[in-house]
């Protein structure tokens, strides 16, 4: 299979991706929930008699003065509500005009939480953090791991297109949480930075297994051969691995973004987008940047 042979067709699919995703990130921006803003969310359970409107829990709670509160259906009788974060005697007065509605003869709380918005600041600095200091160790392990490479390519040049690939597999998420923020009201929280670092540390090990065989087999050349096709062979000797290592992978995930609960729902659609594009990129995008990189410096010489 010639895949380094058709490498700006696969970067220039790439390209367009990572381009809707920045675009959809700059002009709708990150539904961002009370992990990062402070706030609080309560999940409710109608568990008999019928299920009130959301206009109804609104009108109900407006004397509270809960600000813009943002009301989701879950399931056929469950609803989540964000709003301001509150104190205990609020909550409790929640609860009661919620008990108060008309149709439901039981709401139970499933969930209750709240969180200033001082700690919501700090998390989202540790994230920022977080994926930048995972970025520097990848590009230091990986020019360590390939120190003994310098032929054609240096070690640290396979540590900055390791990076550029999980940047690359991050940002699409990205992208795709933009677009469901802005049309369907869905939030990013901690588990959706867990989930980007997870995304991260997966496409630079899929990425990694391809860089190894390409290590390998440029100490087994016996004769010199062009890059080019040291490369395209490394990616088909792997490219199997990969794919079947993902698809075990993507089973699961799938199985809790049908079956699992609301709170791993797009956590898991966070992985699943994260891992399809972290395997492509990793065949289709680091392979290809190599050989380009490598083709620029032989010009230069």
């Amino acid at each position: 299979m010639n895949i380094i042979g058709h490498k700006y067709v696969y970067l220039t699919f790439s390209g367009i991706l990572l381009l809707a995703s920045v675009i959809a990130l700059m002009v709708w921006k990150l539904n961002v929930g009370i992990d990062f803003t402070g706030g609080s969310v309560m999940e409710l359970e109608f568990t008999q008699g019928t299920v009130p409107t959301t206009d109804s829990v609104k009108q109900v709670l407006a004397p509270l003065n809960l600000g813009d509160m943002i009301i989701q259906p879950i399931g056929e009788r469950g609803m989540m509500l964000r709003f301001r974060d509150v104190d205990e005697a609020t909550h409790q007065h929640m609860l009661s005009a919620l008990g108060d509605l008309k149709g439901p003869k039981e709401t139970v709380e499933r969930r209750f939480d709240t969180i200033g918005p001082i700690v919501g600041k700090e998390l989202r600095t540790q994230s920022f953090i977080a994926i930048g200091l995972t970025a520097l160790g990848i590009v230091l392990y990986l020019a360590w791991a390939f120190r003994r490479v310098s032929k054609p390519v240096a070690s640290w040049k396979y540590g900055v297109i390791a990076v550029s690939a999980f940047i690359h597999d991050v940002t699409i998420p990205v992208g795709v949480f933009a677009f469901l923020g802005h049309f369907y009201g869905v939030s990013v929280d901690a588990l959706f930075i867990t989930a980007l670092l997870t995304v991260m540390g997966f496409s630079v090990h899929d990425t990694i297994v391809i860089f190894d065989r390409i290590r390998e087999n440029l100490a087994k050349l016996k004769y010199p051969e062009p890059y080019e096709v040291t490369v395209n062979r490394s990616v088909n000797e792997t490219i199997s691995r990969s794919i079947n290592t993902s698809f075990t992978v993507l089973m699961v995930l799938l199985a809790i973004f049908f079956f699992g609960g609301v709170t791993t729902k797009y956590f898991s659609l966070a992985l699943i987008v994260g891992i399809i594009f972290g395997t492509y990129s990793s065949i289709f995008v680091a392979s290809p940047l190599l050989v380009i990189w490598e083709k620029a410096q032989r010009k230069k010489r």
